[in-house]
C-alpha cells in the first residue's frame, strides 16, 4: 500500500511577548530638540511650581477631598459641579483629535508626561554614563568600582526625580508646605506615604525601565491614531523621492561632488540612533513614531555636513511627498476644531456664569407626610448650603409660590468661605384654612443675599398631603 505524502502546514508557534532590547538613545543637538528643551522647562515649572502657589490663605491648586473641594486658584469646584469635569475631559479629548489630525504625534513628542520624563531621564544616563558608545561600552564591561560608581550615581539621580514627583503628585491632594515637613520630621500619615511610594515607583519604572515599551505597548492613543490621520496631516516622513537609493560616498566623491547614481541618503543610521522609540523612520510612517523629530534634527546635521538642502526627514504631508498640494483646511480637521471651540466657550460661560452658592433639597423619604395631633399636615425637609464665593456671607431662606404652607426652621443662616451648612426644615399645611386640589404641589424654596438683598438662587421641590 503506499502511503500519502503529508506536509506539515502548522504556522510556527510566535511567542507575543518578547523581551526588551535596551535602547541607546544618542543625543543630538537641533532645532526641535531646543524647542523640546523649551517646553520641557515649562512642563516641569508648572508641575513642581504650581503646587507652592498660595492664593489667599491657601494652596492654589489643591484638590481637597476630605472636604470634597477643589481649589483651582480663585475658583472652588464642588462634587456638583461634576458635569464641569465632563466638558473638561470632552475638550481635551477633542482637544487631542484636532492637534492629531493636523499635525500628528505632536503631543507625544513635546508635551505628554511619559516622554517628558523619559526625556529628562535620559539625560540624566547621558550626564552619569557618558555618551551612546561609551553606554553601550560600560554594559559590555565586567562589573568595577567605576562601573558600579556610575550605575549608582544614575539610579540615584532617577530616584531623586522620580521621589519629588511622587511627593508633587501628593501635594496637589494635601498642601504640599504641611506635607513636607511631615516628611522631615517623619509623622507622615500612612496614606500619604503609600501614594508618594506608589509614584515614586511607577515614574522609576515608567522612565527610567520602561520607557519606549509605555508608548508602544501600554498607551491606547498608540493604536487609535490612525483613525485621526488623513493625507493632509503634518507628520515626521522620510523623502523617498529624494533618498533612495541609498548609500555611502567615497570620500573622492564628497570633495568633487562626482554625480553618482545614489540618494541623498547616506546610510549613517544617525536617525535610528537618536530614535528614543528604536525605530527606522525611512521604513514608512509607524504607530511607534511619537512624533519627537529628533530624526529630523541627525539627518539636517548630516546634510549641513554634506552642503546638501536640509528636510530630507521633516515635518510634511503624504500629499507633498507625492507632489500633491496640502489642504489645511478640510472637513475633519474643521468637524474638531468647531467641536472644540463650542465645548471651550460653553465651559467658559458656565464657569463665568456659574452661581457661587448650592443649594440641594431632599424630602424625607421615609415618611411622605406626617398627620399631627393638631391634625395638620407636615413634610420634613433636608436642605443643604454651601458657600463657593471667596467671602463670608450671611443667606436668608423662603418659600415662594404656597402662601398656605407655614415654613418652620431656622431662616438666617451665615456661611463662612466654601463651607457647607446642612439644615432641616418642615413645613405645615391646616387643612381647615386650605384645601388641595391635588396631592402634590410645587414649592420653591429661595436663597437671598441678606447684605443685598439680591436672589442668589432657587430650587422647586414638592409638599405632598392627601386630599380629603
Amino acid at each position: 500500500m503506499s502511503k500519502i505524502p503529508v506536509k506539515n502546514v502548522t504556522p510556527e508557534t510566535v511567542s507575543m511577548y518578547q523581551k526588551r532590547e535596551k535602547l541607546y538613545v544618542r543625543e543630538i543637538e537641533g532645532f526641535f530638540q531646543k524647542l523640546r528643551t523649551y517646553s520641557l522647562w515649562a512642563l516641569m515649572l508648572g508641575y513642581f511650581g504650581t503646587a507652592w502657589i498660595n492664593w489667599g490663605d491657601r494652596q492654589a491648586v489643591l484638590f481637597d477631598l476630605p472636604a470634597r473641594q477643589f481649589h483651582i486658584f480663585g475658583i472652588t469646584f464642588w462634587p456638583q459641579d461634576f458635569i464641569l469635569l465632563s466638558a473638561l475631559l470632552i475638550i481635551c479629548a477633542f482637544g487631542l483629535f484636532t492637534i492629531t489630525n493636523l499635525a500628528g504625534r505632536i503631543w507625544c513628542g513635546y508635551t505628554c508626561p511619559q516622554s517628558a520624563w523619559s526625556f529628562i531621564f535620559m539625560w540624566l544616563e547621558e550626564r552619569t554614563e557618558g555618551t551612546r558608545n561609551a553606554r553601550i561600552k560600560l554594559d559590555k564591561e565586567p562589573m568595577s568600582l567605576t562601573k558600579l560608581r556610575k550605575k549608582a550615581l544614575k539610579h540615584t539621580s532617577w530616584f531623586i526625580v522620580a521621589f519629588w514627583t511622587g511627593v508633587t503628585f501628593v501635594g496637589y491632594f494635601t498642601p504640599i508646605r504641611e506635607l513636607v515637613v511631615d516628611l522631615v520630621v517623619f509623622d507622615i500619615s500612612g496614606w500619604a506615604l503609600f501614594w508618594i511610594a506608589f509614584f515614586t515607583v511607577i515614574t522609576y519604572l515608567n522612565a527610567g525601565w520602561m520607557r519606549e515599551q509605555v508608548c508602544i505597548y501600554m498607551c491606547p492613543y498608540a493604536r487609535f491614531q490612525s483613525v485621526m490621520y488623513d493625507r493632509d496631516t503634518l507628520a515626521v516622513s522620510y523623502d523617498v523621492k529624494r533618498g533612495e537609493p541609498r548609500g555611502k560616498r567615497s570620500k573622492k566623491e564628497e570633495q568633487t561632488g562626482e554625480q553618482t547614481q545614489l540618494g541623498d541618503c547616506v546610510d549613517c543610521s544617525l536617525c535610528v540612533q537618536v530614535c528614543p522609540t528604536g525605530i527606522d523612520i525611512r521604513d514608512g510612517l509607524q504607530y511607534q513614531c511619537i512624533g519627537c523629530a529628533l530624526c529630523i534634527d541627525a539627518c539636517d546635521s548630516i546634510m549641513e555636513k554634506l552642503n546638501k538642502p536640509k528636510g530630507l526627514i521633516r515635518y510634511t504631508t503624504e500629499n507633498e511627498l507625492e507632489g500633491q498640494k496640502t489642504h489645511f483646511l478640510r472637513p475633519r480637521l474643521i468637524g474638531y476644531a468647531s467641536v472644540l471651540l463650542i465645548m471651550m466657550v460653553a465651559l467658559a460661560y458656565n464657569i463665568g456664569t456659574r452661581t457661587p452658592f448650592k443649594l440641594e433639597i431632599e424630602r424625607d423619604r421615609m415618611n411622605v407626610y406626617v398627620e399631627t395631633v393638631n391634625d395638620t399636615i407636615e413634610n420634613s425637609y433636608s436642605v443643604k448650603l454651601i458657600n463657593m464665593s471667596q467671602s463670608t456671607g450671611i443667606y436668608d431662606i423662603r418659600l415662594e409660590g404656597a402662601d398656605f404652607l407655614t415654613l418652620h426652621g431656622e431662616t438666617r443662616h451665615q456661611l463662612g468661605v466654601n463651607e457647607l451648612k446642612e439644615i432641616t426644615f418642615r413645613l405645615e399645611l391646616d387643612p381647615q384654612t386650605h384645601r388641595l386640589s391635588q396631592n402634590k404641589t410645587a414649592v420653591t424654596f429661595v436663597i437671598t443675599d441678606a447684605e443685598t438683598g439680591t436672589d442668589i438662587t432657587q430650587k422647586v421641590t414638592s409638599f405632598i398631603a392627601p386630599i380629603r
